[in-house]
This record gives structure tokens, sequence and C-alpha cells, in this order.
């Protein structure tokens, strides 16, 4: 029984330690504009579709859409067969 409430003291010390030491995140609009541009990347600006290095432009972005989860399965498969 001793060591059981042993367990479960350690099991809450390092829960409660491990909740209470992560660093504050600086959510500032910069900051949040530069994790978008990490994920989508800014391939496709001037992109219009009317040439083949245009297309190649959307589809670095919708691969970084779909890479990031941002997009669903259906919504990636349906660009893949539009192509």
């Amino acid at each position: 029984m001793q060591r059981i409430a042993l367990a479960l003291t350690v099991a809450c010390a390092v829960s409660a330690a491990g909740c209470t030491s992560t660093a504050r995140v600086n959510a500032s609009k910069e900051q949040l504009n530069l994790a978008a541009r990490a994920v989508v990347g800014a391939s496709l600006i001037g992109a219009r579709g009317a040439t083949p290095a245009d297309q190649d432009k959307i589809d670095d972005t919708v691969a970084g859409l779909c890479g990031a989860r941002v997009w669903t399965k259906e919504e990636c498969s349906a660009h893949d067969a539009a192509q």
C-alpha cells in the first residue's frame, strides 16, 4: 500500500512540475505571420495560374497546407484530382 501511495505522489509531483515549467510564448501578430508563412510559404505571391510556373507555385502552397493538415484529406485529394 505504501508503494502505491509513493508512486501516486511521485506521479503527481512529476505532472505538476511538467505543467508549470513551460516557457511563455510570444503570440504577437508578427510571430503569427512568421508561423503562417513557414507553413504556407510565400511562393503563391504573384501566381495567377496562367503558366506552368504559376501552377507550380500554387501546388507548392497547397502542399504546405496539406502537409500542415490545414486542409482535409478530401480537399487535398480534390486539388490533386483537378490537375
